[in-house]
């Protein structure tokens, strides 16, 4: 059996430490392609959501989407039993945000959405294969470094954020900074956020080979959401300031 070097993902949602906690409630064990189904149900919401957004911008509907999905993940995390009906509440709310986001984004810098939502598929693809052909292997030391920069790289986000009641957040978090050192920021950022998939899929291989509780499909798909969403999110932070440097 593979031999999963497990109890640590960059992705606060999957811990392998929830299979000891998680309760059999006599509907089955999880599977891979039950999760793979869940994922892309879960995606499919997301991007109804999204395309209304995106037709009818509204801030009310950002700050909506925001603010729900927001405490739909907390409820998702502490109450996992409820994952197969608070992560489609989850994929529907981050919809409308990421709908208004996008909109904003395609505005300011024209065909960026439409690049940003390939390069995201076009990673969680690649990085399957590297991972199903071993390319690719969750080692303790990989784990352990995968983690510290997402954690290194979300104090940075908190700092930017108490900053920003303050006036103004990081320079490099800024869409429109263009600078070399903003730049280079940003590529780490979504390097470390693809690799935090390979985690995300080492979960759910654990999950399935420890024969966890059929619930557990949809909570390892709303971990994969977390990261594809984050990925999405920095990718058109990138191509926003590579397209700013070029004008």
């Amino acid at each position: 059996m593979n031999q999963h070097l497990s109890m640590r993902s960059g992705n606060p949602a999957l811990n392998s430490k929830v299979f000891n906690t998680a309760i059999h409630d006599g509907s089955g064990k999880m599977t891979i392609e039950g999760t793979v189904n869940k994922t892309a149900l879960s995606l499919i919401m997301l991007m109804i959501t999204a395309l209304y957004s995106w037709a009818n911008p509204n801030p009310g509907l950002m700050i909506l989407g925001g603010i729900g999905g927001f405490i739909m993940a907390i409820v998702t995390i502490f109450k996992k039993t409820w994952a197969p009906y608070t992560v489609s509440g989850y994929a529907l709310l981050k919809g409308l945000m990421l709908g208004g986001i996008s909109r904003f984004y395609e505005v300011q810098y024209p065909g960026i959405v439409s690049q940003a939502v390939f390069l995201t598929f076009g990673i969680l693809a690649a990085l399957l294969l590297a991972y199903k052909s071993k390319l690719i292997k969750p080692t303790e030391n990989f784990k352990l470094g995968i983690v510290a920069a997402t954690g290194g790289i979300f104090f940075v986000y908190l700092i930017s954020f108490i900053m920003s009641f303050f006036g103004s957040g990081m320079s490099i978090l800024n869409p429109s900074n263009s600078s070399l050192f903003s730049i280079g920021f940003s590529l780490f950022v979504v390097v470390i956020a693809s690799l935090n998939l390979v985690l995300d899929f080492d979960f759910i291989e654990e999950g399935a080979e420890k024969g966890a509780p059929k619930y557990m499909e949809w909570y390892g798909a709303f971990g994969l959401l977390v990261t594809l969403i984050w990925l999405y999110l920095e990718i058109l932070r990138l191509l926003a300031k590579l397209q700013s440097r070029r004008n």
